[in-house]
């Protein structure tokens, strides 16, 4: 199991763990990580699932997708740390993972 926190705007951490293969947005979901919506399910089709990777684990995830970046269009207050969880997959690297959720999703 990979554990990830989840940093709320308040600065709440809600620390989890994923199973590796799963994704970010979908170790959300069955924790209840409050401001991860993800109404697509993870089909990368909206913006609900919007996280910023923390600064210190940006090269561990890597960057966007272009089908990801054209889906950031439509997430609030996108930044060079945004992702979609439902984006990164969940691995043994990333053991230790911080990812602060913004304060609305698109």
């Amino acid at each position: 199991m990979t554990k990830i926190t989840f940093v709320q705007k308040d600065g709440a951490r809600i620390e989890t763990e994923g199973q590796n293969g799963s994704t970010v947005m979908e170790t959300a979901i069955m924790n209840a990580v409050p401001g991860i919506i993800a109404e697509c399910g993870g089909a990368c089709t909206c913006a609900t699932c919007h996280v910023y990777v923390d600064e210190a684990w940006t090269e561990a995830v890597g960057g966007p997708s272009n089908m990801e970046e054209d889906m950031l269009d439509f997430a609030f207050d996108v930044t060079a740390q945004s992702r979609l969880s439902c984006q990164i997959k969940v691995k043994d690297a990333l053991d230790g993972l911080v990812v602060h959720v913004p304060s609305r999703q698109g």
